[in-house]
């Protein structure tokens, strides 16, 4: 008899390919929102770097986990401010709904050094983690379900960053396959934003994509996933703290954490509405089990998109 992870396995790999996969189609920033483009359709100028495919990103010494498929520099830098909401919307590859529900949500950020963020090759990037959402407060259910009920995922960026350009990297590690080594499915974008005020804070340590992630390490290959109450560890680096510029050692908390906060549910009915207010300030190692990292909303609205065979399939597991 075939295990759960199997079934589900054989189950997602029928799925069709435009509703199996999808990409960031727009990001709001303290309520102003930029809409980004279908991946390879380019229509209007946008901060979110243009992708050509909505396929994830498989393995974690691909090039292309920097900012996702062959991305290329966006024409906006748009504006933000230190402690700036910013707010991601997620669809399908046919304009429905994320299809996915199992894995966690992380962003990084990297100053774009030397030039502005229309014009940096994101290669050479160094990224600090300043966000991260994994597992709800239950053990079992991942803030990732919200995403894919129609809801958005919101972050509030560092208090204390220095002004400049940055890139936002706001990534979705899609688990469903995860059993497998080399199961874990990539869907990284890139942002590009112009960040003012007067902070000094600057990242106490960088990674590079790829780099950051291996194949094997928990996180990304994760046998337990379909395990209830089984423990998660986030892949790469800890939440940055930020080290003042002035070089008194003085650091300023992460802005959000992902350890021990609990996420509250209401519902609205605008569309892509739920967001996450970071409750925390704690940063959050390598290995802490999540629950997401504030509050969150979802828009009433389930998934159109979604085959029929799934969902019998879905009733079938949850009564064997």
């Amino acid at each position: 008899m075939h295990s759960v992870p199997v079934l589900l396995s054989i189950l997602f790999a029928g799925l069709p390919y435009v509703a199996a996969h999808g990409y960031l189609s727009s990001v709001a920033i303290d309520g102003q929102t930029y809409q980004g483009n279908v991946p390879n359709h380019p229509t209007s100028d946008s901060p979110i770097r243009l992708i050509d495919d909505i396929s994830p990103v498989k393995g974690a010494d691909n090039p292309n986990l920097s900012c996702g498929q062959n991305a290329q520099n966006a024409a906006q830098v748009v504006p933000a401010n230190p402690g700036s909401t910013v707010t991601f919307a997620w669809a399908s590859g046919n304009g429905g709904n994320w299809p996915h529900n199992t894995g966690p949500m992380l962003t990084y950020m990297a100053a774009c050094e030397g030039t502005t963020c229309d014009k940096f090759d994101a290669s050479g990037a160094k990224w600090f983690k300043v966000d991260q959402a994994g597992k709800k407060s239950d053990g079992s259910s991942w803030v990732q379900q919200d995403i894919m009920n129609g809801g958005t995922y919101s972050m509030k960026l560092p208090n204390n960053i220095v002004p400049g350009d940055y890139l936002v990297r706001h990534e979705i590690i899609a688990l469903q396959l995860a059993v497998s080594m080399g199961g874990a499915e990539f869907y990284p974008s890139c942002t590009q934003v112009r960040v003012s005020g007067n902070g000094n804070g600057t990242p106490n340590a960088t990674v590079s994509f790829p780099g950051a992630y291996t194949d094997n390490e928990p996180g990304i290959f994760d046998p337990n996933v379909y395990n209830p109450g089984s423990s998660y560890t986030f892949p790469g680096p800890p939440i940055a703290a930020l080290v003042a510029s002035g070089g008194d050692g003085a650091t300023t908390s992460p802005s959000t954490s992902s350890a021990g906060a609990v996420a509250s549910v209401s519902t609205t009915v605008a569309p892509a509405s739920a967001s996450f207010t970071p409750s925390g300030s704690t940063s959050a190692a390598p290995g802490a089990t999540s629950a997401s990292s504030g509050s969150c909303s979802n828009h009433t609205k389930r998934s159109q998109h979604r085959p029929r065979r799934f969902r019998r399939v879905m009733r079938k597991l949850s009564q064997a």
